[in-house]
Parts: structure tokens; sequence; C-alpha cells
């Protein structure tokens, strides 16, 4: 079984080797094939070694996930849920070392559930809170929407857009 030891840092500054070492021993004592992806410095929104080892991982180069603790994998409950749903349908294996789960087993798979509800719970927190911040903002006259900048000032093109993409 070849597996992908994924290893995240937030902070340039931080170190991910307590989190590698621990996963290469557990590999290593269960006899487990491993390659390390190790990102650092990652933001919400860019984290390509990830977006890399879910390309492998969906490509089948992998068959499973180890990963310290799931808040180095996902960084929201809905995100990690959908990966985790995503991954697991494909056959994946994923174990979280420092939560004991293996999402392959029943008490996994339940696990798995419970955080797709509190998933669900999450952004209909978040829905609700954006609603009543929009429904303030208009009660006190505010514009909604993103603000104008610079380049809102000259006129825009309506057209061509779609033909230009065709085009190439």
């Amino acid at each position: 079984m070849k597996t992908a030891i994924y290893v995240r840092t937030s902070k340039i500054d931080q170190h991910p080797e307590n989190q590698k070492l621990e996963l290469e021993d557990y590999a290593k004592r269960n006899k487990i094939v491993y390659d390390v992806f190790e990102e650092k410095e990652s933001t919400r929104k860019t984290r390509p070694i990830k977006q890399h080892l879910l390309t492998s991982l969906r490509n089948r180069k992998y068959d499973a996930l180890l990963i310290w603790k799931l808040d180095r994998w996902g960084r929201s409950i809905s995100e990690l849920v959908a990966d985790l749903q995503e991954l697991t349908d494909k056959g994946i294996k994923i174990i979280s070392l420092k939560e004991n789960i293996d999402y392959s087993t029943a008490s996994g798979k339940l696990f798995a559930n419970m955080l797709s509800a509190f998933a669900d719970y999450e952004r209909e927190i978040i829905r609700e809170r954006t609603l009543l911040g929009l429904d303030r903002a208009k009660r006190k006259g505010q514009r909604l929407g993103r603000p104008k900048g610079s380049k809102d000032k000259g006129r825009r093109r309506k057209a061509g857009y779609l033909n230009r993409w065709l085009k190439n």
C-alpha cells in the first residue's frame, strides 16, 4: 500500500518536524511505503502542495493518506468533510494520527458523518450571520456590494468575451 503523508504549517517560521517525525515513525512501524508532501506558509486560497496531492490521490497514485491532525488537512469543517467524502468514496484510506481515526472503519465513518452534520450547522450559522449583517447595513442606509474602484470609471466591454475564448 503506497501512502501519502501530508504535513502543513501555516507560517514560514513554524516547523513541521514534529508532525513529520511522528508520521514517518508510524509509517515505518507499520511497514508502509510513503512519500512526504510538506506545505509551508499556506493560505486558505493557495495550498499548491495539497492541490497537487489531491490530484495524485484522485488519480489513484496513492492508496492512503496519513495526516497528523484533521486541522492540518482542512481549514474548515465543510472543506474537510468534502475532501474526506470524496477520497473515501474513491477507496482512499485516510488516517489521522493524533485523533486516532481510520476512516475506513465503522467508527471512522461515524465520525465523518458527525463532522458532516457539524459542517452543515456551521454553514447555516454563517448564512444567518451574513443575512443579519446585510439587514443591519440596509437599515443603516449603507450601500451594499463591492466599493467602486479605479477599474469602474471607464466603460466596460459588454460583448465579445465568449468569442475571444472560442477563437483561441
